[in-house]
């Protein structure tokens, strides 16, 4: 490699390094609009090659103004975005260089087998059954994906009809049975598979938004034909957990298939403290979580598991085109467990996560993000004009203030603009909430005691505000 290809590398090493060790002190937001944006990316394509340097360094700037930390920020408690730990950064740094197709063992038999091999960790980790095959996708949409598809075949086969060559039409009716509070990305999966939203069927949910085992049952006594039921451990708002277990039995007495969406709160399992939330879990027919979510690796890194590996292969790749070689076992083509074929590997920074983690790290982890969202809830409890929403069942806070819709959106504002700490805003029964998440590793207590101080104050300016 000449100097001139070596440049970008090293200047690109340069600002990451350089991006990661000063999060603690930049701003948690964009200070830059979408107009000064415009100026710095956009303009005319060049008319020729320019030096890759300048575009290196073009990027740097215009992602330290108009970028947003999320996923490396320790105090950004928004979306449900984890940060990257360090190893991770560097094995995906390592997956780009490499630029290794992750589709067939005979593309790149390294990334094939510690595939293989994190698959089982996170089987062994989670405590899932064993047997069970294991995906890497893209996220959870197309994990859920993924799970529906293997369900339907599995459901259609013993029906009678092969969905895979005769496509939905004729097909008997897939009923999918959900939680009224379930997430949008199951609706997703359900348009992208063909059933469309109208056939999924709503269970009604508790004060926490967990779902009601007796509604279930009685949601599937109505029902005739094939059933899909998508429990969910941690609701996207609340945290709150399905009673996962009573749902799998209730579910299997009918015949249904059980699919757990566990974005986020199905790393619980990986935590002895936690585990006790998700019991029964293990007894469902699929699952699906997000790794760049609370295992902390980068985006994009969903996993999906499945308990009928055949239903799973056979919704995948039904057959092979010629110029493929022949399945052969011992050699993992991951072309047979998720929708994509030509596809980074983004399966070796979660196995060199795990195995840098170990068990016991993945566990404290969790188990600290959850601390710091009680500590949240102790600094903000009794506070006068704060109202919290929901008991801490995992790393989800819901905040309103002021009982008042527009109070808490212009709080969430100034707290956003503030640039210490950046929080979300949601609806929760039909009422404004700020949302606190926590699934970073970097996140401290120091950083949840300055950012309870910026909420208090930020309260605070805007009652003075409105009473003025």
């Amino acid at each position: 490699m000449t100097t001139a290809d070596s440049a970008p590398l090293a200047l690109a090493y340069q600002q990451a390094t350089e991006y990661l060790a000063g999060l603690a002190d930049r701003p948690v937001g964009a200070t830059a609009g979408s107009e000064q944006l415009l100026k710095m990316f956009g303009g005319p394509l060049p008319a020729g090659p320019g030096a890759a340097t300048d575009t290196i360094e073009l990027i740097g700037r215009a992602v330290a103004e108009g970028g947003i930390p999320t996923a490396n920020g320790p105090r950004y408690f928004g979306y449900v975005t984890g940060g990257t730990l360090p190893v991770a950064i560097a094995t995906d740094w390592l997956v780009a260089a490499y630029d290794q197709t992750a589709s067939l063992y005979n593309l790149s038999p390294a990334i094939a087998v510690a595939e293989d091999v994190a698959a089982q960790w996170v089987l062994e980790l989670l405590g899932l059954p064993a047997h069970a095959s294991v995906g890497f996708p893209t996220g959870c949409t197309m994990a859920h994906l993924t799970s529906l598809a293997a369900a339907r075949h599995k459901l259609l086969a013993e029906a009678g009809w092969d969905v895979e060559r005769e496509g939905l039409g004729g097909a008997p009716d897939v009923a999918i049975v959900a939680g009224a509070q379930h997430h949008m990305t199951i609706d997703l999966a359900a348009r992208y598979l063909g059933f469309g939203t109208a056939r999924i069927r709503n269970v009604p949910v508790d004060d926490k938004g967990r779902m009601i085992p007796a509604e279930l049952e009685r949601t599937l006594a109505a029902l005739d034909g094939p059933v899909i039921v998508c429990a969910q451990i941690g609701d996207v708002n609340s945290g709150a957990i399905d009673p996962v277990g009573e749902v799998c039995d209730i579910a299997h007495r009918y015949g249904a298939w059980v699919h757990v969406d566990g974005a986020f709160g199905l790393w619980a399992a990986a935590s002895p403290r936690l585990r006790p939330l998700v019991e029964g879990v293990e007894r469902a027919d699929s699952w699906a979580l997000d790794a760049h979510k609370w295992l902390n690796v980068p985006y994009d890194c969903g996993i999906v598991v499945i308990a009928h590996p055949e239903a799973h292969r056979a919704a995948m790749l039904n057959e092979r085109a010629g110029y493929l070689p022949p399945g052969t076992d011992g050699e993992r083509d991951a072309i047979e467990w998720v929708p994509d074929f030509s596809r980074r590997a983004r399966s070796l920074p979660v196995w060199a996560a795990l195995r840098s983690l170990g068990r016991s790290g993945v566990a404290d982890l969790v188990e600290r993000c959850c601390a710091h969202v009680r500590r949240f809830e102790g600094h903000l409890a009794g506070v006068e004009g704060v109202e919290l929403l929901n008991d801490v069942v995992l790393n989800q806070l819901l905040v309103r203030f002021g009982d008042d819709d527009q109070v808490t959106r212009n709080v969430i504002a100034r707290i956003q603009e503030s640039g210490v700490c950046w929080f979300g805003g949601t609806v929760w029964e039909g009422r404004a909430a700020m949302r606190i998440s926590v699934v970073n590793w970097r996140t401290t207590e120091e950083d949840v005691d300055r950012s309870a101080g910026v909420i208090r104050e930020a309260l605070a300016e805007e009652l003075a505000a409105a009473s003025s």
